[in-house]
């Protein structure tokens, strides 16, 4: 029996258990745990079903002294800035720790079936040693299928709180709620609204914690009406900017825990015919290459996604050598970069604008 997140793995069937369940000679069954090409489909289905059904473990091919080594690097898309960052870190870690890295986008649709044993029984016969996972959250089958399988792996940023044992690392997403919100505090700023993302992360909980705290320690009221989530939608993002503008006291600067939202922040204010900084204040959170180029520049907390992947692959390789970290979660530090979006409040929304704070 296997136990995600457990450092201890019960003995399981040998190959000749498979091999005699699957009604094939012992040779065949290793073929299949192998990832070898030459077996009929038939009989690799039998085969792959009793290993399944035995609990049989796979483990990977793993020599410590073999150079160079692999490792997989799974992220969600790689069309995105943020895998952009991701993959820069892991590439210079891996460099460093004289590893190779295969990329690729997403794990196979079929979670549980056919195609995702396959995927793990092609890591294995080609000989990685580890993956990294950069995806929003894996599902319960699939971390059990990994622990089966004794494949060394670390999550990079997850979205969602991995189960214990798994090793992740991330950002300081409490303290980095907290600078944000400091930040417009310190300005003059009391009427802070908040645009989360999706309500149940873990990331997000911890930014908006921030930001609570952040208040409360410098004596400002809580509002609730005042704190909205728009998942990862941009639009969504547009309609929870209008409800706070429509409010009786709208806010004077909204801290935006993503910056993919903050277009939609941005384009709602332009249609009520305000002005970024002049009359709302807007902070954002992560610090992608986007954040630079809109008008005005973005105000953010860096989030350094570079670093925490290069850390994630240091710590790979630790749990390739058979050296647990003390604690299964590794947060770096973030912090704030001050451009152009935020200011002083200057006037209710009621008025004219204000001219634009010299920079």
């Amino acid at each position: 029996m296997v136990r995600t997140g457990s450092t201890s793995v019960a003995a399981g069937p040998t190959l000749a258990v498979v091999a005699r369940e699957a009604g094939v000679s012992v040779p065949t069954a290793s073929k299949v745990v192998n990832g070898r090409e030459d077996v009929a489909p038939e009989t690799r289905r039998r085969v792959t079903e009793a290993l399944d059904r035995l609990g049989y473990v796979r483990r990977p091919r793993f020599d410590a002294v073999r150079t160079p080594g692999l490792v997989d690097l799974v992220v969600h898309s790689l069309d995105t800035s943020s895998s952009g960052a991701v993959l820069h870190g892991v590439e210079a870690a891996a460099h460093d720790a004289g590893l190779e890295v295969v990329v690729s986008a997403g794990l196979p649709r079929s979670v549980g079936g056919r195609s995702e044993r396959d995927w793990l029984d092609k890591l294995t016969a080609r000989g990685s040693s580890g993956a990294l996972f950069h995806l929003p959250d894996l599902t319960a089958v699939q971390f059990g299928r990994l622990e089966q399988h004794r494949i060394p792996f670390v999550m990079i940023d997850p979205v969602l709180e991995p189960p214990p044992g798994v090793v992740s690392v991330g950002g300081a997403n409490w303290q980095g709620g907290v600078t944000a919100t400091e930040h417009l505090l310190a300005l003059g700023h009391e009427r802070i609204a908040v645009v989360g993302g999706h309500q149940r992360t873990t990331a997000c909980s911890a930014r908006v914690a921030g930001y609570r705290s952040a208040l409360a320690s410098a004596g400002v009221r809580h509002r609730p009406e005042y704190i909205r989530h728009a998942g990862a939608d941009e639009n969504l993002a547009r309609r929870r900017t209008r409800e706070l503008l429509d409010l009786a006291e709208p806010p004077t600067a909204v801290f935006v825990c993503s910056d993919r939202l903050v277009h939609g922040v941005y384009d709602a204010l332009a249609e009520r015919g305000l002005a970024v900084p002049e009359d709302v204040s807007v902070v954002g959170f992560d610090d992608l290459p986007e954040s630079r180029w809109i008008t005005p520049a973005l105000t953010t907390v860096r989030q350094p996604l570079s670093e925490i992947a290069a850390t994630a692959l240091r710590l790979l390789v630790r749990t390739m050598d058979g050296d647990r970290p003390e604690s299964t979660r590794t947060e770096l530090s973030t912090r704030l970069v001050e451009r152009a979006s935020t200011a002083p409040p200057c006037r209710s929304l009621s008025s004219r604008p204000c001219a634009a704070p010299p920079r």
